[in-house]
């Protein structure tokens, strides 16, 4: 995974340990994220007639506190980076080239942290 979220349900609550944790961070999904969430899991169940989404959403809220947000660092790091470059005053293409050249410089990166 090189940038991007991505939510998983932790079935087993083991996601952790099959996760590569130098690339990402593990979260809790936010309230205002589960919204998103079911919301892609119901088109996803409407467009495929998968029959596990419609089990996923028939026990919603059981496995809404199962789901985990996965981010890499990297990524991270770009959001947090672009953030910083518009709270300056830069608009938005700027202030993403701005965190990108930064991010690039940045020794953290290497290591994976």
């Amino acid at each position: 995974m090189s940038g991007g979220v991505a939510y998983v349900l932790d079935g087993d609550g083991r996601f952790s340990s099959r996760c590569n944790l130098q690339m990402v961070g593990l979260d809790r999904v936010e309230d205002a994220e589960l919204v998103l969430v079911k919301r892609m899991v119901e088109r996803h169940a409407e467009l495929t007639r998968s029959a596990l989404a419609s089990r996923v959403l028939a026990r919603w809220e059981e496995n809404a506190a199962r789901l985990v947000r996965v981010m890499p660092h990297d990524y991270r790091r770009m959001l947090e980076a672009q953030a910083k470059m518009r709270a300056k005053g830069l608009p938005p293409e700027e202030a993403e080239m701005a965190a990108f050249l930064e991010n690039a410089r940045d020794e953290a990166r290497v290591s994976g942290n």
